[in-house]
């Protein structure tokens, strides 16, 4: 019998092993085997079994099962296929991608002791106690050395049962910032389980009779015994207004027992459905439409308005869903997101409900997995990443806020869109996929006028409340100084001060963060770039540092000009930072905060801001794209755009469609309950068309205008593009490889070839880029060819001596 394995590694095919005659029975499709190649061992996965011997080679034997039942079901191979052929890349990255850390051990994996577990290895058997030793006194292990302990080759079955005992963590997930959750439980020593033994200590024992305090320590915690279940070490605490002392005395004396132990970091809600609220009229008319739209098609676009109540529309179908016994995956383009939106769900759902994205750590990731795999967990909340998950039973996919980019992978591969991902697996099981945004995709709107997908709209805001009325502040008409961007203008400053005396909220949106995007010389122009690419540097005034957004380079700030030697610098343009800073000199006394990449690094920072301003803890809240995305304030009556030529001005196709989508989206977060909001927008080019359907909130107009442009050059919705971009160290080399590439293609695709030329940024971590963009008529079998001839040309480019180190990546549908 013969293997074929998908290892974690770019490899241009999946290679094939033998397997023993000692596996035959024990090895299935979607199983983990132990193989080696080139002298290091991979923890591979079988994709096919055959019988067909490879004639060009011997194949290896497979050197150990790693476990006895699948690790992911058939419908997740479909989709690492689907995935790599689509994307253009391997399955290896896509197993990359799509598994845990603790599925993908390599021989370069590093173990390290998890101190929680103790010193006490007496349920582990001999060769998983001599490792838990050796951990112990080494505290870190790479598997070679585990390989030697052990004296065998073989050690993946032990390793597993390790970590699944908790005795250690693979290293990958120490570099999470996420740790696991722990709480320390307190316990009865055994004896003292009998009632007459307790009776005898609390009546007889001297000691504790002199010590009042561990006596009322200990009262306190049989009360919380007998009352709950269990009994946390600060609850007991807190209870009996004990302090640890006290109760490490009442551990000295074996009377008490304190014991640590990881809990989820969802509690264990009762899993019960309980839908509290009425829908509108309006939405019970498109919950009708979508069921019935799911009768003719499996993809629905569900259009609602900003504030329409469209999660409430969700959590309706997501019961029905449920109640079959099938299972829901609920993506959203942000890990941000998941926070306010996991509160909603958990309220209705309980413990049908469970989260999944990237910030959690591995040992979550791995036991989330499990949970999802034996069908415990119903209903899934998660980022793009959870589309890898092991569903056997999924019925629905729901893709909230469909248009952002962010569903979109970048770097690494597989770079997959998780929207057009999802309607595919969604097809593995014959689910159905609802698509839910107030400003839908270009490409997807127009799937569903012209009825691949079905199209419900949803145009009443929830309670009947107004869309927001926006206001255009022409900033040409406002002096400013040092020909510096206003900040903010005295209009916005006025309403801002009228909706923090009103005790109202205001977000104000500005898609830069740092201080300063640039600074420049005073007297020759200078401006500070990144050694390692070619863009400006941007100012952190928090840090004092200037900091390259591309390659994260940091450095010290210019006092001195490194042309003409001035020491004067004007600050250019602004970010977050630098309004925050303006604010707080303007609105003294006001609670200002700052929700940017800068400022909710740590994994619970974006979530405690969120609580803080739903609690009306902060009156202004500046912020990047974060504020954008679907959040829901209730007390927000004011927003301002204090830029929005930045976003009018990119050199890039879908610019329109993106500032649009920014505007209406940022906009859409005030008056969402008892009054009608205000948003202000600061702008210098007024006459901008975008304008004009933003202050309209008609998505159908913007639409409508920008199909021609589309289609006369021949862009997405019409075509189908693949953007091939060239990476190497020397310019001259990266420039002929990419007109090596075009020349040969031009034969078959001259008409679609747009290139080779270099992007704005052209230089990014020291490797010089050049882009080649094919626009493909949507036919599959001109994309298939497509494809298949830039594989070739890879193959060939690499072949040459010169360009054997240019770095070639297709980037399928690029964002």
């Amino acid at each position: 019998m013969f293997a074929e394995i998908i290892i974690p590694l770019a490899l241009p095919k999946n290679y094939t092993w033998s397997v023993p005659e000692r596996f035959a029975d024990k090895i299935q499709k979607g199983c983990r085997v132990e193989v080696q190649l080139k002298n290091k061992k991979y923890a591979g996965v079988v994709k096919d079994l055959h019988f067909q011997k490879p004639e060009a080679f011997e194949p290896k034997e497979i050197l150990n099962v790693i476990d006895l039942e699948p690790v992911i079901y058939h419908s997740q191979l479909q989709l690492w296929n689907w995935i790599a052929h689509y994307y253009m890349c391997s399955e290896g990255e896509v197993m990359a991608a799509a598994l845990p850390a603790h599925f993908k051990l390599s021989s370069e994996t590093i173990l390290v002791f998890n101190e929680d577990f103790g010193e006490d290895f007496s349920e582990l058997d001999h060769d998983e106690y001599l490792v838990a030793e050796a951990l112990l006194i080494k505290k870190e292990l790479r598997l070679t050395e585990v390989q030697q302990i052990l004296d065998s080759s073989h050690v993946y079955p032990v390793v597993k049962r390790l970590i699944e005992k908790r005795c250690c963590y693979v290293w990958e997930s120490l570099k999470e910032s996420y740790a696991p959750k722990t709480e320390s439980f307190v316990l009865l020593r055994p004896p003292y389980n009998q009632e007459e033994e307790l009776e005898k200590l609390l009546n007889e024992d001297r000691k504790l009779q002199r010590a009042e305090k561990q006596m009322e320590l200990l009262l306190s915690y049989l009360h919380l015994a007998r009352t709950g279940s269990q009994v946390t070490k600060s609850e007991l605490l807190k209870k009996s207004g004990a302090t640890d002392a006290q109760l490490k005395g009442l551990v000295d004396k074996n009377i008490l027992l304190i014991e640590k132990r990881n809990i989820d970091r969802l509690p264990n809600l009762a899993k019960n459905i309980e839908i509290d609220f009425e829908l509108s009229g309006a939405q019970k008319q498109a919950l009708t439409e979508v069921r019935s739209a799911f009768e003719l098609r499996p993809v629905c676009l569900l259009h609602g308005i900003t504030s329409s109540g469209k999660t409430q529309v969700y959590i309706h179908v997501i019961e029905e869903f449920i109640r079959k016994g099938q299972q829901v995956l609920y993506l959203l383009p942000e890990i941000a997101l998941t926070s306010q939106i996991i509160r909603r769900l958990q309220k209705h759902f309980g413990g049908y409900i469970g989260i999944y994205h990237s910030k959690f750590n591995q040992n979550e990731r791995f036991e989330i997995w499990n949970k999802i795999k034996s069908g415990e967990l119903k209903v899934v909340l998660g980022a793009r990443s959870a589309l890898f998950l092991p569903f056997e039973q999924l019925g629905l996919i729901i893709v909230d806020e469909e248009h952002d980019a962010s569903y979109k992978q970048q770097d690494p591969a597989p770079r997959y869109h998780a929207r057009d991902t999802a309607v595919y697996y969604a097809s593995l099981f014959n689910a159905k996929v609802l698509l839910g945004s107030a400003t839908p995709s270009v490409e997807s709107y127009f799937n569903a006028i012209n009825g691949k997908y079905s199209l419900v709209v949803l145009n009443e805001r929830y309670g009947n409340v107004q869309l927001p009325s926006i206001q255009i502040i022409d900033t040409k008409k406002i002096s400013q100084h040092a020909r510096n961007k206003i900040i903010i203008s005295e209009e916005l400053k006025r309403a801002i001060g009228e909706s923090i005396s009103s005790k109202k909220q205001v977000i104000l949106f500005q898609n830069r963060r740092g201080y300063s995007p640039y600074q420049v010389c005073q007297t020759c122009g200078w401006i500070p770039h990144c050694k390692n690419c070619d863009v400006s540097l941007t100012y952190h005034k928090l840090t004092n540092k200037l900091i390259c957004h591309y390659c994260g380079t940091v450095y010290q700030p210019v006092i001195v000009c490194a042309v003409c030697g001035n020491h004067q610098f004007i600050q250019r343009n602004f970010g977050t930072e630098r309004i925050e800073e303006q604010l707080e000199e303007m609105f003294q006394g006001a609670r200002i905060s700052r929700m940017d990449i800068d400022s909710v690094r740590g994994k619970n920072a974006h979530d405690t801001l969120i609580r803080l301003f739903e609690q009306g803890r902060i009156d202004l809240l500046v912020g990047t794209q974060m504020v954008v995305k679907g959040l829901d304030f209730d007390k927000v009556n004011l927003v301002g755009i204090l830029d929005a030529d930045s976003l009018l001005s990119f050199a890039e196709f879908r610019v329109n469609e993106r500032a649009f989508q920014l505007m209406e989206q940022v906009s859409g977060r005030a008056g969402r309950k008892d009054s009608e909001g205000r948003v202000l927008i600061q702008v210098a080019n007024t006459r901008h068309p975008v304008l004009e359907f933003v202050k309209k909130h008609d998505y159908k107009l913007f639409f409508q205008n920008e199909l021609p442009a589309r289609h006369r050059f021949f862009y997405p919705p019409y075509s189908r593009i693949i953007l091939i971009t060239f990476k190497h160290k020397l310019k001259d080399v990266v420039n002929d490889a990419a007109n090596f590439c075009a020349n040969a293609m031009k034969k078959d695709f001259g008409q679609w070839i747009v290139g080779p030329a270099e992007p704005v940024v052209s230089r990014i971590r020291n490797q010089y880029l050049m882009e080649l963009l094919l626009k493909l008529p949507k036919d599959g079998n001109t994309i298939a060819y497509a494809k298949q001839v830039i594989q070739q040309q890879v193959a060939i480019l690499h072949n040459n001596k010169k360009f054997r180190s240019v770095v070639i990546i297709p980037d399928v549908d690029a964002v």
